[in-house]
This record gives structure tokens, sequence and C-alpha cells, in this order.
């Protein structure tokens, strides 16, 4: 029983050290999406998500509802369209 406590505690430390770490960066790159679309003349109040789609490429998901992809194309341009 003791064991199975210890391994429980080691698990649940684990996982609250990575989710931690992964909040810690979110919030800076969630700004910098932010301000990558401000600067193309879109709105978004708030990020709630964002999907990788590969290298420099994004799927943004705002709280009221836009989505937006964001990409370089081919020239070396950041893009933004409304989804």
């Amino acid at each position: 029983m003791r064991q199975y406590f210890v391994l429980a505690a080691v698990t649940a430390a684990t996982l609250l050290g990575a989710t931690q770490a992964a909040r810690a960066e979110s919030p800076s790159f969630s700004k910098d999406l932010m301000a990558t679309i401000a600067l193309h003349g879109k709105r978004c109040d708030k990020i709630v998500a964002v999907k990788r789609n590969g290298d420099s490429d994004y799927s943004v998901k705002c709280r009221d509802g836009r989505r937006y992809h964001i990409y370089v194309n081919s020239q070396g341009r950041v893009v933004v369209t409304k989804l």
C-alpha cells in the first residue's frame, strides 16, 4: 500500500510540474499571437485555444468565437486569415 501511495505522489508531482511549465510559456506565446492578429487589423479579445499545424503555422480560437489561421507564406511574410 505504501509503495502505491509513493508512486501516486511521484506521478502527481510530475504531472503538476509539466502543467505549470506549459502554463508559464503559454501566456507570452498567446500575447505574441494576439499582437500578430492586432497588427493585421483583426480582432481577438483573448486566445482560448491554439493548435500548431506545422512549422510557423497555427490555428487560433478567440474567446469571442473568432478563429484565425496564422502562418508564414513562401515569401517569408506572416499572414493572418479568418477561418
